[in-house]
């Protein structure tokens, strides 16, 4: 793993390439990250000062009822080194997983970002336990539903990073014995930005708080999802489209047909349920379910366990 962070100190560029980020890479990130916004190269420059300017909010990044998946999404991902870049760009300031400081430590990090003069954006992984006053899910003795309660309101903006947060995930799958929630819920709706996905990918992340430095809050739809990552289905831009198109579907995961690339609906694929940017923004940059033989199991809509299972059956 290959990490740094400069909690949004100055000179950002000059320690990204100390540790191997050469502003070329960096470009190159700020380039691929315009492209997911839908914005042409010529936006690149505008990414690059929104994530070097002096002046950024503290981001707090709370961990609730999860696995930490898509803090792995974010901290695994390959070439460029996303973890590098988004740790040192933005003010990191307060992350349960990776932060450096512990207990009385930690609390205090917490309590000087949320009082930043700057403000700060909330984002949450993992959805919020609220049986018997939330006592299910504690964090340092205090409750992940208090937790929220605490943070949450005060933000400039919560974004909710994958599909727990932002509906319940796993978590308020049935039979739910947690009673877990998503954040809106357990805030009686307030309103977050929602980044679902099981993981998310981590360009839609770093797009979305490249857009509220830029531009504000993006535009949402009625799930509460970013449109220009999550408005067109996975189905739409499938590189299977055209099998599905001609009813050339695979019988088996290990046919010739499936071999040949054939369309996996009635292997199950949920792609035409789905409103994600899978396809066109590859995850590692390198590949997606779909592509690798896998049908989409839809873990980017809300309820997507209990609603689109079981996987491997046409719906």
């Amino acid at each position: 793993m290959k990490f740094s962070v400069g909690l949004g100190k100055d000179g950002a560029e000059k320690r990204l390439e100390q540790n191997g980020v050469s502003r070329r890479d960096f470009m190159k990130f700020c380039a691929t990250t315009a492209a997911v916004m839908g914005m042409g190269p010529a936006f690149a420059p505008t990414v690059a000062e929104a994530l070097t300017q002096k002046r950024r909010p503290s981001v707090v990044y709370l961990h609730a009822a999860e696995c930490t998946g898509c803090s792995e999404a974010v901290l695994r991902t390959v070439s460029p080194y996303i973890d590098a870049l988004i740790l040192d760009t933005i003010s990191l300031d307060y992350h349960e997983t990776i932060m450096a400081a512990a207990g009385h430590k930690a609390e205090e990090a917490l309590h000087e970002a949320v009082h930043s003069p700057e403000g700060y954006i909330c984002v949450v992984e993992g959805a919020v336990p609220t049986i018997e006053d939330g006592a299910w899910g504690k964090v340092a003795g205090k409750s992940m539903l208090d937790i929220v309660k605490e943070i949450v309101p005060g933000a400039k903006a919560t974004i909710c990073i994958g599909t727990c947060s932002s509906y319940g995930g796993v978590q308020a799958a049935a039979p739910n014995p947690s009673k877990a929630v998503s954040v809106s819920k357990a805030l009686g709706g307030v309103t977050t930005v929602n980044l679902p996905g099981c993981p998310t990918n981590p360009f839609n992340f770093v797009g979305t708080v490249v857009h509220y430095l830029t531009k504000g809050v993006p535009e949402l739809d009625s799930d509460g999802r970013p449109s220009l990552f999550y408005g067109e289905s996975v189905h739409d831009n499938c590189p299977r489209l055209v099998h599905f198109e001609a009813d050339e579907f695979a019988p088996s995961f290990a046919s010739e047909e499936a071999k040949k690339g054939y369309c996996l609906y009635e292997l199950g694929c949920k792609g035409p349920d789905t409103y994600n940017n899978c396809p066109k923004v590859k995850f590692n940059q390198t590949n997606w379910p779909v592509e690798a033989g896998h049908p989409c199991i839809g873990c980017s809509e809300p309820d997507f366990w209990d609603e689109m299972s079981p996987f491997y059956e046409q719906s």
